[in-house]
Order: C-alpha cells, then structure tokens, then sequence
C-alpha cells in the first residue's frame, strides 16, 4: 500500500547543503518536442553533476502523448490533435490550454532512490495541492494518478483530476504531472485517457472552483516545498 502523506514528506527531500530546486515557469504554449529536447539535456546535465535540479512549469498546445504502455485503441480520434510518442510510463494523455504541467526533474540518487515512493511523493504533492482549494483528491492502487468523487453522477462515480508519467535515466527524472486546472474537457474524447474507460475526467473549474494558473503555480510550489525541500526561482 502506498505511503501516506505524513510519511512520505521527508522521504523525498534532498541531502543536507544540496542546493535548492530551480522553479521555472514559461509564458505562452511550449511544443512538445521542443520541450523533451530540454528535458533530455536537462536530465544529461543534472546526472553529470553540472546542472542544479529542476522543476519547469508549462502549458502545451493541444496534443496527445503516448506512453510506453499505450494501446493504439485507445486513440479514438487520431486525426484531431498532434501525436508524439514518449518515452514517459504510461498510455495515452492529453495536453493542452488550461492545464498546468510541471516536468520535474530530480536526482533521487541525492534523495531516495525509490521510484515508488517519487511516484507517491507526486501523488501526494497534488493532494495537498487540490486540498488547498478544498478539492479532495484521493489515489487508487489499481490506477495512477489523482481522482475525485463525483456523487452527483452515481454512487459509485469519479473523474481523474492529474494525471502522472514519469521516466528515469541514471536516477534522474524527467516528465512529470499534469493538473487539469480549466481545459476543454472535451478534447480528451479523442482518446482513452490513461487506458481507463470506467472513469471520466474533470478540473478545478468543472468543479466550480475558480482559481487562476497564477493561484495554482504558487500553491504546487508551497506543497512542493514541504514534500521535496526549497526552490529558487529562474526564467524561464
């Protein structure tokens, strides 16, 4: 069973005197491509100790990524939007306008070189992300990512809110999670998000909480800060 919040908050925090984590956020849309080129010279450059860990915060035009997992069935509607095959776990997602991503790019061999633990550290890092705005996200054992109940559709009914898709290389990682914060939930019909047909999807404003991507970038820096330790702030 994966840890708690409580536990998992000093697991994941780096070695004493490490530097802190450098937070940066771009303006405007980032490509894909152009984003996984930075991200693999990023990764290259932390795992030769030339480089201080990283967390990069973006919006995507709209696209579809697929994981290494990911079912070609699952791509309902191929034509729709662009399709980049990742090199991240996982099946196929969406990106796009309104949703906040953050690549995150740390060297647990400074940490905790325990790939289950980042992955609940992540988790619950956007749990104590969602709580802040009174959103109740929950994990599930069966399925990666973050879920809330939907009551008002069925006893039994609850949409992904995050989604999470990481890769490692030499204990460095890259990829990261993506936060549905006020996308157009429609663009996700064009696949079947993260192979789970059971389940839809929503965001904060979905949920009638109006919050802005400003609001939410501080709010994931303080929950980061208490999960995985400081961050400075550089451009982007």
């Amino acid at each position: 069973m994966l840890r708690a919040r409580d536990e998992l908050s000093g697991v994941m925090l780096p070695q004493a005197g490490a530097p802190p984590v450098e937070w940066r956020i771009s303006e405007g849309y980032v490509g894909y491509e152009e984003a996984v080129a930075a991200m693999e010279a990023r990764v290259a450059a932390i795992a030769a100790g030339e480089a201080a860990e990283c967390v990069w915060l973006l919006e995507h035009p709209p696209l579809y990524t697929a994981g290494t997992s990911a079912n070609d069935a699952d791509l309902v509607d191929p034509g729709r939007f662009p399709v980049f095959r990742s090199g991240r776990g996982g099946q196929f997602t969406y990106h796009g306008p309104g949703q906040r991503v953050a690549y995150v790019m740390l060297d647990l061999s400074r940490r905790t070189q325990d790939l289950r633990a980042f992955v609940a550290a992540l988790e619950a890092w956007l749990i104590a992300t969602l709580d802040s705005f009174n959103v109740r996200g929950e994990r599930r054992e069966d399925r990666v990512g973050v879920w809330v109940r939907r009551p008002e559709k069925g006893p039994a009914a609850e949409d992904k809110i995050a989604a999470i898709g990481i890769r490692v290389r030499r204990w460095v990682t890259f990829h990261g999670i993506s936060l549905n914060v006020e996308p157009d939930l429609s663009h996700f019909s064009g696949i079947v998000p993260c192979g789970v047909r059971e389940h839809g999807v929503t965001s904060l404003v979905d949920l009638g909480i109006p919050v802005t991507m400003p609001e939410i970038d501080a709010t994931l820096r303080a929950r980061f800060e208490d999960i995985f330790g400081p961050t400075v702030s550089v451009p982007a």
